[in-house]
């Protein structure tokens, strides 16, 4: 990278974490581009060069913390023995559902946002592991397993969509179950899910 690409690269970042320290702290609503600029010390005009506006922030934090999420999942599971590609699916889910729980208030700003497109995105664009995507992994593991599975996508979106509307309350509020009891319930759904989905 040379300095040019370089100095960008810190002017993103800079202009991407104080809208994510702000977003939390204040909410989407209440924080303005000149209150993003101001925490990361840039003129307000270097903004535009980057996003066109807040919302555009927002949904690039979503993609990229989404995917950070879904590539310490990847590397968990690559150190792991599992051969089945249903114990392979519980084990990210699991995984993710683990750093939630730890991160209340990423899981808070990420359910808030969370959309299909902007997951789909994250899963089909956004690199976890040396260029590859958590779809290319995901693609990969249906690949090798003895059953085949039919319109992937859908079943990751019905999976996602699962786990992500029953989650929130569990793990912000213990409600109406605790996390352990969700998972306990949560899992023979996806496997049969699974099941349902193979050729």
């Amino acid at each position: 990278m040379g300095k040019v690409e370089e100095n960008k690269k810190k002017k993103k970042d800079a202009i991407v974490n104080s809208a994510f320290t702000l977003f939390i702290d204040n909410g989407i609503k209440d924080t303005s581009i000149a209150d993003i600029m101001k925490k990361a010390e840039l003129a307000k005009g270097t903004f535009y060069l980057y996003f066109k506006d807040k919302y555009e922030v927002r949904d690039y934090l979503v993609r990229k913390k989404a995917a950070q999420i879904f590539e310490n999942a990847i590397e968990e599971l690559k150190e792991k023995n599992i051969t089945e590609f249903e114990d392979k699916i519980i084990f990210i889910v699991d995984n993710i559902l683990d750093q939630l729980s730890n991160n209340k208030i990423l899981l808070k700003f990420i359910s808030k946002n969370l959309s299909w497109g902007i997951l789909r995105h994250s899963i089909e664009n956004v690199p976890v592991n040396d260029g590859e995507t958590a779809a290319d992994y995901i693609e990969q593991l249906a690949r090798e397993s003895d059953r085949p599975v039919r319109n992937l996508e859908m079943l990751v979106f019905m999976i996602a969509e699962l786990v992500n509307s029953t989650a929130h309350s569990v793990i912000l509020y213990q409600q109406p179950v605790t996390l352990p009891e969700l998972k306990k319930e949560l899992y023979p759904l996806i496997i049969t899910m699974i099941h349902s989905f193979e050729e």
